[in-house]
This record gives structure tokens, C-alpha cells and sequence, in this order.
């Protein structure tokens, strides 16, 4: 049980204590979750949460198929307020998707960091949207997203972490979340709580 686990560490108990117990769940379609996931960086949640509401609206309320996001005019996809950036950068997931696959029965067989390896080829998705998707598309239990803001600020309120000098920084939560393992996903999930800046799904 990974409670039992996450409980060692004292700190990580307390925010169990808080808040429960975390379930992941895997999802079907990885190629819509990568768009809707890319659709809502640097946005708030609230504002992402219109823009992908207009994205499925585009496709009569449903889920688009990789064919028909790429059938999409960029001028459509801007029209409900994507960057010039973003509208590519979907449209890339589509392509990569007919091309190369992202069947989730293939993404199952690899490990965490060939998934990483193998989608941040696509132009416009980097290692912490691959991450999160590992995290909540895939239900991959031991993923530490070193790079997201959110366990940053928790680990440095937390754990008296100072991020003045960047390497040393980096090797001590990498260090204090070698303790975590193999359940470092559900670690995440607690600091992200604490700080309740859960990343939009």
C-alpha cells in the first residue's frame, strides 16, 4: 500500500492525514489528452477549461480523431484562442500520432523514460507535459516532475530546501525523493495539494 510507504516520511504522513488516499486512472485516448494537456499550458485552469470546452465544440462535443484535428484550419483552431504555437504544436500530436503511433498498448510496453524519449520528439511537447501524462494518462506510479514549479515551492516550504544554487538544489530533492520510490507520482500528488496548484488534466 503506498500510504504505508509515503508515511515514512513525516512530513508526506501529514498530507495524508489531510487529504486521503489518491487513485490514478489510465486513459484510452493519450493523442487527446496530449492535445488538451498542451492546450492549457500557462493558462489557468478556469480559462483552460473554456478554451478546451471550445476545442471539443469544433467536433460536435466529442473527442476529435487525429484525422480530423489535422483536417482543422489553423485559423479554426485560432479562432477559439490558440496561439499560432499551440494551433501547430496540436496539430504535430495529430500527425506524430498517424505516423508514428500513440496507441496506449504501445506506450504500456515502454519504459518511463522511453515514453519521455520517444514523445518529446514531437515539436512542442517537452519532458513535463510527457510527465504529467505518464502521471495521469498512463497511471505510472513512480514519476518525480523535478521540473514543475509547484513541487519545487512545496519541497522548499517543506523540506527548508533553498534553490540558490540550481545543481545542488536539484540533487537534494532528488535525493529526499529517492525515499518515495517506487510510488513518487502519489508524492507529487500530496505536495501539489499542500500547495493545491494541482496541474490541469
Amino acid at each position: 500500500m503506498y500510504t504505508l510507504h509515503l508515511s515514512k516520511d513525516k512530513k508526506i504522513k501529514k498530507l495524508i492525514e489531510q487529504n486521503g488516499e489518491f487513485t490514478l486512472t489510465k486513459q484510452k485516448n493519450v493523442c487527446t489528452w496530449l492535445c488538451a494537456s498542451i492546450l492549457s499550458q500557462q493558462l489557468s485552469t478556469k480559462v483552460a477549461k473554456v478554451i478546451h470546452q471550445r476545442f471539443l465544440n469544433l467536433y460536435e462535443g466529442k473527442e476529435p480523431t487525429p484525422e480530423q484535428i489535422i483536417a482543422t484550419a489553423p485559423e479554426t483552431l485560432r479562432a477559439i484562442g490558440l496561439s499560432n504555437a499551440k494551433t501547430s504544436y496540436v496539430q504535430n500530436v495529430a500527425r506524430f500520432t498517424l505516423e508514428q503511433g500513440m496507441d496506449h498498448r504501445k506506450l504500456h510496453k515502454m519504459s518511463d523514460e522511453e515514453v519521455i524519449e520517444y514523445l518529446t520528439q514531437i515539436k512542442g511537447v517537452g519532458r513535463w507535459t510527457v510527465e504529467m501524462l505518464l502521471m495521469f494518462a498512463l497511471g505510472r506510479e513512480d514519476v518525480f516532475a523535478i521540473d514543475d514549479l509547484g513541487i519545487q515551492n512545496a519541497m522548499i516550504a517543506l523540506y527548508k530546501l533553498d534553490r540558490t544554487d540550481k545543481k545542488q538544489f536539484r540533487e537534494e530533492m532528488l535525493r529526499i525523493s529517492k525515499k518515495w520510490s517506487p510510488y513518487r507520482t502519489y508524492a507529487c500528488m500530496y505536495l501539489w495539494r499542500w500547495k493545491d496548484n494541482i496541474p490541469v488534466k
